[in-house]
């Protein structure tokens, strides 16, 4: 940040298991938002007037409404959605004590590759449905658990709502376009995004 002329932090990084949370809660709060916090420092420290947070869909918890929007209460029912809920808050506590704005886009179940071929995920343990789905087609794992059998729907499994990789890229890169072109505007501490969520997406990221 020192070295060249940092216009805009955004961030993405994060440990992302919802079940390895509850088993590890310290791991995911001290890399989630013990260094979320040093990160925010170090642009608060070198004058950075932009941050964007990859956040998640997980701050919400429980769904109490059939449509999610942005003022929908958070209530994180595990240490992965809490992790990123705290970013969030640090972030606004920091655009009103410093001169930076931010951004959070919470979404969940991040699907896809780069439509040219170029990047994809290639972790050797999938956790995310579609990765596993494609395993189980190929014969490279015995099958895909599926969990719950008593939502509204035609065989009582829950509807997810996903969104490609390059989707989301490009929203966060409109999510600092919009500060950019805002940055002299006063009253412009922070911004909140969801994509579209269902009850029922809730469960995963």
């Amino acid at each position: 940040m020192q070295k060249y002329d940092v216009e805009a932090v955004i961030h993405f990084a994060a440990s992302i298991i919802v079940a390895e949370s509850s088993v590890d809660p310290l791991g995911y709060y001290k890399n989630n938002t013990v260094n979320a916090c040093a990160l925010i420092d170090c642009a608060v420290r070198n004058h950075i007037p932009n941050f964007i947070f990859s956040s998640s869909a997980a701050v919400y918890g429980e769904p109490r409404s059939p449509i999610l929007s942005e003022d929908h209460p958070t209530d994180p029912i595990n240490p992965y959605g809490r992790s990123k809920l705290m970013v969030e808050w640090m972030l606004e506590d920091a655009a009103k004590a410093y001169p930076i704005h931010y951004a959070a886009l919470r979404y969940f179940n991040v699907a896809g590759a780069d439509p040219a071929g170029r990047i994809g995920q290639s972790s050797a343990n999938a956790t995310h449905l579609i990765k596993i789905a494609v395993q189980a087609a190929l014969g490279k794992r015995s099958g895909v658990d599926v969990f719950g059998a008593d939502y509204p729907t035609a065989d009582g499994t829950c509807i997810r709502d996903y969104v490609h990789v390059h989707d989301l890229a490009q929203a966060h890169l409109a999510a600092l376009s919009y500060l950019r072109k805002r940055k002299n505007e006063s009253d412009l501490q922070h911004r909140l995004c969801n994509g579209l969520l269902r009850p029922g997406s809730h469960r995963g990221r």
